[in-house]
């Protein structure tokens, strides 16, 4: 599925983005280009690694000071679970095609 790009002024300059949710959006020009938090510069998977490591979600709220909110968290371990599924899925397709199935 082909995301469209979105061009908002912040700050007074240009932010282009391809939102990949309501939180999380793949802007080219910011953390190259890697899942970051919308108009920030944190990247998705440093928070997911945070959470993973056991650092409650409150303290990463309280460390972040605002610029992240709990629903964007949430919706980044959901966007984690679909990339997972949608990998998986490529994986077994490769494996019947290499099987020729």
């Amino acid at each position: 599925m082909k995301r469209k790009k979105v061009k908002k002024i912040v700050g007074g300059k240009v932010y282009e983005c391809i939102p990949l949710g309501k939180y999380v959006v793949n802007a080219p020009g910011v953390c190259r280009g890697r899942p970051t938090f919308k108009y920030t510069r944190i990247e998705v998977t440093r928070i997911l690694k945070e959470v993973a490591s056991g650092i409650p979600r409150i303290k990463l709220l309280a460390k972040y000071e605002g610029r992240i909110s709990q629903d964007a968290i949430s919706e980044a371990f959901g966007l984690a679970a679909k990339a997972l599924v949608e990998e998986v899925k490529m994986m077994l397709r490769a494996r019947r095609k290499k099987n020729g199935r």
